[in-house]
């Protein structure tokens, strides 16, 4: 199939692509990397009347990384990222979910915010810039807001991206000192979307014990789903009680049926990848130290 007819624009700034979404947001798309919106429009999932192409604003190709933590801009691509030595060491989950997205192709394409707004509840980033705690900078006609990670993604396939709004950068937290992180996924192929996937953030003390622990999961509910499972964390020696670890994430979860998996696989695979998700983390986190 081919997409159905549209006018095409190429803004050459920020201030150019706002005022053409207050113009034609409602009828409109932005075309960034375009490895969501293109193959959408070719099946006709997606027939915008207009496409608002901002890929020749430079000003949007930018990562910084301060004190704070790392800001990425709308036309960063994955491999970029991924590859950045300065935002790995900042926050190395970022190289850890990136890895897990897709195919390289896909990954030397497709940009790391155009896929948090795309806000599918099975990809990775969402789950990362939620455990991170970071937010998103959104740009319109009438004025710019910033809106927390927390806040962003409310349902599937929908965030608080307004029509008349830009996404121009992404910002994610540094972790706390002592922190180790690590992403976990199972997918029936190579590349596929996760049947589920588990970001985990854990920080310990000089003992090696766990004082906190917080997972992201995707792929079982309709946006990514934070989890606190610091009750999960033995008090005596810091590891984690296996019970208590299914209980708090199983009330947390909704898993749903489709042609990939089951609800119950699905389940399961919450329990077990969590657990190895925080095991994986706190074992980077010991390396660290060794290093």
């Amino acid at each position: 199939m081919k997409p159905s007819p549209f006018t095409y624009h190429r803004p050459s700034s920020v201030g150019e692509a706002v005022e053409l979404l207050a113009a034609h947001g409602e009828t409109g798309k932005v075309l960034a990397g375009g490895q969501s919106l293109v193959p959408l429009m070719t099946m006709r999932l997606a027939a915008p009347e207009h496409l608002i192409d901002v890929n020749h604003i430079l000003e949007l190709d930018t990562v910084e990384v301060d004190q704070d933590g790392v800001r990425v801009g709308a036309l960063v691509r994955h491999s970029r990222l991924e590859r950045d030595e300065q935002a790995y060491a900042a926050a190395p989950l970022l190289r850890q979910g990136l890895r897990n997205v897709a195919h390289p192709t896909i990954r030397n394409r497709g940009t790391t915010l155009g896929s948090l707004v795309h806000a599918d509840p099975a990809a990775e980033m969402p789950a990362v810039l939620l455990l991170l705690g970071g937010s998103v900078e959104l740009h319109s006609a009438g004025g710019s807001r910033e809106v927390q990670a927390a806040d962003f993604f409310v349902g599937p396939m929908e965030s608080a991206l307004r029509p008349d709004e830009l996404a121009v950068a992404v910002s994610f937290r540094r972790p706390p000192p002592g922190s180790g992180s690590s992403f976990v996924e199972i997918s029936r192929r190579h590349g596929d979307y996760a049947m589920c996937g588990v970001a985990a953030l854990v920080t310990t003390d000089g003992d090696q014990a766990i004082t906190s622990a917080k997972v992201a999961l995707i792929s079982v509910g309709d946006t990514p789903i934070l989890v606190d499972v610091g009750s999960a964390v033995s008090g005596s020696g810091g590891g984690l009680d296996e019970a208590a670890l299914r209980e708090v994430v199983d009330s947390h979860i909704e898993p749903e049926s489709d042609i990939h998996a089951t609800a119950e696989y699905r389940r399961h695979l919450a329990h077990v990848l969590s657990r190895r998700a925080l095991d994986d983390a706190r074992r980077s986190r010991q390396r660290e130290q060794v290093a």
